[in-house]
């Protein structure tokens, strides 16, 4: 396998592993613990009682770029794998623009989310907060890793005219 490959392969893993873990985080309740309950961008949950959190436009706007996070992976994951399974196909550009704008969309909803919640004094993030961060450096890696793949492949397609063998 060689350095290409092993690329588009890396950059796929590692968007499967973001992917999964956007969509536990998006989907879970346990984004703040505090003295009762917890809490999550859907559901607020005190004693085992669970009910839906009132309209707040900051959570709102957090919920959805975790929406858009989530449908961007599942897009750059598709891309990614018909990448690896189809050697016709290299749209390795398109691919790493999907994961970096993943990525950005999740450090802007994480970044939301803690700006509206670090006033609250007995709260404690917990680990949906903490998978969505954990998710960040792997999208971005998987974009670099697409982008390192398509600078190799423009690099050979560079050089291939050339009578000398590299």
């Amino acid at each position: 396998m060689g350095v290409k490959r092993s690329l588009q392969c890396g950059g796929t893993m590692l968007g499967f592993l973001a992917t999964s873990f956007i969509i536990l985080s998006t989907v879970s309740n346990y984004w703040i613990r505090y003295s009762g309950g917890h809490s999550g961008l859907w559901l607020e949950c005190n004693e085992d009682i669970c009910y839906n959190i009132s309209c707040d436009s900051m959570l709102a706007a957090t919920g959805a770029c975790m929406t858009l996070v989530a449908g961007c992976g599942i897009m750059g994951l598709v891309m990614g794998l018909r990448i690896l399974f189809n050697e016709g196909y290299s749209r390795c550009q398109t691919t790493c623009a999907v994961f970096f704008i993943s990525g950005l969309l999740l450090l802007i909803a994480l970044t939301v989310y803690t700006v509206n919640t670090s006033w609250k004094d007995d709260a404690f993030y917990s680990w949906s907060y903490f998978l969505g961060w954990l998710a960040l450096p792997f999208s971005i890696l998987a974009g670099f890793c697409f982008l390192l793949a398509d600078m190799i492949m423009q690099s050979t397609d560079a050089i291939s005219g050339f009578p000398v063998c590299l």
